[in-house]
């Protein structure tokens, strides 16, 4: 039996929208705790499908609806990287060639010698540009390209890794576009964001602005110091013109061109939705990534400290994976998530897709802590549901 009680259901501060299938009652009731927690009102949405059905698809708050969209920050990386392993799956894109190969000018400074894979495992040292970004040269990967092709390194590639938080996907697009002609967010909609129908948009049609939801920066702890960020991150971040990153994708020009890394806006169940259809797990179509290439764009290539926020940190090629953070998950899952507190991934082992949407920052751990006591009730669900052969389509594999 399905639980489609959709007139909402009130649990202290909670107010959740929305169905959970049989089994994953108890993931309805700690998102309902979740969403009780929060000091302030936030918007939140959660789906998650198994084994070829939407198990879960919930929402909270005074705002948001099952439908509602918003800025999904570095999230987006998971879009623009998908596009990127498919095109070295079909033999367009090889991790091993330099990038200057595809694209010469990028061969300056000193760059010459950086390869497609110390690209996509933040090794290339390229997180910004002396002069830092505007704004509105942040929303747009093409002319960002064009500035960080001149750029000299902030240190000597493949020997340390830091986090291309705004820019990485504006370098590895410029690869697909030197090498297929086409941009990545062409790619996007026409391989992966039409043919599934999923609502994760890089690059947001005028006609669904009425269903953007405004991201929240959220409410400073009464009396908290804000610290001066070290100088790499003031430079990845472009700190001079947006020292408030929550307010970047609340810019039309941000959702309209698509910014790869951090422009992306969609819902949880586009992303979820998404992630579902790289595994074969939505639609009854073939999984978009073979085995092969998950193990390939999963496997840890950087790990350490983080040269550019200095923090403990390790990173696939594009993605991230969640074992550390969630250890019930084990080292399959992979996605990305996003500084409001997203998190979203697919599981391969559990034929699963999980997307958690917030629209209110969060503020320190406490994202992790909601996506910690989330994930480990929907493995929970899903574990039960997988030994009971009477409930759910029989998995797809992939």
């Amino acid at each position: 039996m399905t639980d489609n009680r959709d007139g909402g259901r009130t649990l202290g501060r909670g107010h959740v929208h929305g169905h959970v299938q049989a089994g994953f009652e108890a993931v309805r009731e700690v998102f309902a705790q979740v969403a009780a927690r929060q000091p302030h009102p936030t918007g939140q949405q959660l789906a998650v499908h198994h084994r070829g059905e939407r198990v879960v698809d919930l929402w909270a708050g005074p705002v948001e609806d099952g439908d509602s969209l918003t800025g999904v920050f570095s999230v987006s990386k998971g879009a623009a990287h998908l596009v990127v392993a498919l095109l070295v799956q079909d033999g367009v894109l090889d991790l091993d060639r330099t990038v200057a190969s595809y694209w010469p000018e990028f061969a300056e400074a000193g760059k010459g010698e950086i390869t497609l894979r110390q690209l996509l495992a933040h090794q290339a040292g390229v997180v910004g540009v002396d002069d830092v970004f505007t704004i509105e040269e942040l929303a747009d990967d093409t002319l960002m390209a064009q500035r960080l092709a001149a750029q000299a390194p902030y240190w000597k590639p493949g020997t340390a890794f830091g986090y291309h938080g705004l820019v990485m996907a504006a370098l590895t697009g410029e690869v697909v576009r030197r090498a297929t002609g086409r941009t990545l967010q062409d790619w996007w909609e026409h391989r992966v964001r039409r043919p599934h129908a999923v609502d994760f948009y890089l690059g947001l049609p005028e006609e669904l602005e009425p269903r953007y939801v405004p991201v929240d920066p959220g409410i400073p702890t009464p009396g908290a110091v804000v610290e001066e960020p070290p100088e790499l991150v003031k430079i990845a971040f472009s700190y001079k013109y947006m020292p408030d990153l929550s307010v970047f994708p609340n810019f039309r020009r941000t959702r309209a061109l698509g910014q790869g890394s951090a422009g992306g806006v969609a819902s949880a169940r586009g992303v979820a939705g998404a992630y579902a259809a790289v595994i074969g797990v939505l639609d009854d179509r073939p999984a978009l990534l073979d085995a092969e290439t998950v193990e390939t764009f999963t496997r840890i290539h950087s790990e350490g400290i983080d040269a550019v926020g200095g923090v403990q940190s390790r990173f696939a090629l594009g993605f991230t994976v969640f074992d550390d953070l969630y250890p019930c998950l084990g080292p399959d899952a992979f996605g990305h998530g996003g500084a409001a507190g997203a998190v979203a991934f697919a599981s391969p082992r559990l034929d699963l897709s999980y997307a958690y949407i917030r629209t209110r920052f969060a503020i320190g751990e406490s994202a992790d802590q909601e996506n910690r006591m989330l994930i480990e009730e929907v493995v929970r669900s899903v574990t039960g549901r997988s030994q009971d052969p009477d409930q759910g389509p029989q998995p797809h594999g992939g």
